[in-house]
């Protein structure tokens, strides 16, 4: 993890943990997410519409063996479903705004299920002006809950019945790669889910962008 990430990630989390804190907690976050923004910013701005599907990493076992793409798309496909449907009950940006069609996107779950030569090819196809524009309306959506919830609610745990209306969705894949996510998310409380996906999540699969682009830079 990135020192800078990893100082202000740690402060997060330590001061969302007390009331006394909590506010501070909350704006040591939303700078986190905003410093990683900016990472993805650049990314977006610099990046070949080929880099964007390349996988230079197929024998990773983490983070890096994925495609740009599919990373950040998985960041705020997650995030939007945690936001909206696990801690909130509302229609996902995916659905509401008709981002499978507009990203062309072959699926509506999380990506974990793909396989190599699936999530290349599922790379190829997306629209990533408007993978861009997902991720940035699934960010300010997440960050109005995240400026409007006090400090009891982060206690408030995940209801058991979660589960079975998160399976209906069909959101997350039952594939065995995928399916332990609902049983994750639905096994914390809302300070949990703040910490990961809203802000580790992101830090693992931007910092994996960043080594992909690296190296494919290298190669040139």
């Amino acid at each position: 993890m990135h020192k800078d990430f990893s100082a202000l990630n740690k402060l997060m989390q330590d001061n969302l943990k007390k009331q006394t804190t909590f506010s501070d907690g909350i704006k040591n976050l939303l700078q986190l997410r905003n410093n990683l923004m900016e990472e993805i910013d650049l990314i977006f701005k610099t990046t070949s519409q080929e880099d964007f599907f390349a996988l230079p990493f197929p024998k990773s076992k983490g983070n890096t063996n994925a495609t740009i793409a599919w990373s950040i798309y998985h960041i705020f496909r997650i995030e939007d479903i945690v936001c909206n449907s696990v801690i909130n009950s509302k229609t996902q940006i995916f659905f509401d705004y008709d981002f499978q069609n507009r990203m062309n996107s072959s699926i509506i779950t999380t990506g974990n299920e793909l396989s190599n030569e699936e999530l290349i090819e599922f790379s190829k196809k997306l629209n990533i002006q408007e993978l861009y524009k997902y991720a940035k309306l699934v960010k300010e959506t997440s960050e109005k809950m995240i400026l409007e919830i006090s400090y009891e609610e982060t206690k408030l745990k995940i209801p058991e019945e979660k589960k079975e209306y998160l399976k209906s969705l069909k959101v997350v894949s039952l594939n065995e790669s995928s399916s332990w996510l609902i049983d994750y998310w639905c096994g914390k409380n809302v300070r949990g889910l703040l910490q990961m996906p809203f802000s580790r999540h992101w830090i693992m699969h931007v910092e994996a962008c960043l080594k992909i682009k690296n190296k494919l830079e290298e190669r040139k």
